[in-house]
């Protein structure tokens, strides 16, 4: 049975660091749904946190194999993690703004930018929201869709 896993990996904020955790996925055959990377604040480390799935076995085995990685200092998944996504969306600027500010303020959400052509909206919400407000707005028939991969922090 194939299980969702969000992962975040501390490491020591060093070259090659990324292309070593994204080898050892490569390598193995296991597939990152997202990725995201970003330096921990006044440190000289990084957070890197992966969206992958598979099987129980698959996913202790990657856990695991990231343990053993050099530069890696703390990994943690899902239960130990608050985890948000966010998404820009392109419409015509002929849609109902009206509306899809309704839409997009009941999932964290506002409008950007509006030019003669297009306007422009965000959200910010839980990977499962995200994705039902993408299904909630298929009907406005978005120009665009950019998702920004899972960013996680510790709960702890």
């Amino acid at each position: 049975m194939e299980i969702k896993r969000v992962i975040t990996v501390t490491v020591l904020n060093e070259h090659g660091v990324l292309s070593r955790i994204s080898g050892l996925f490569a390598g193995r055959g296991y597939n990152i749904e997202s990725l995201t990377v970003a330096p921990i604040f006044d440190t000289n480390l990084s957070r890197i946190t992966i969206t992958t799935q598979g099987d129980k076995k698959v996913l202790e085995q990657i856990l695991k194999q990231l343990h053993k990685l050099i530069p890696v200092l703390k990994v943690l998944e899902d239960e130990q993690i608050i985890e948000q996504e966010s998404v820009l969306v392109k419409f015509s600027n002929k849609e109902s703004l009206s509306e899809l500010s309704t839409i997009f303020a009941s999932y964290n959400g506002k409008l950007l930018e509006v030019n003669e052509k297009y306007a422009i909206f965000m959200a910010c919400d839980c990977h499962m929201r995200i994705n039902s407000l993408l299904q909630a707005i298929q009907i406005y028939k978005p120009k665009d869709i950019t998702r920004s991969g899972i960013s996680a922090i510790e709960v702890n």
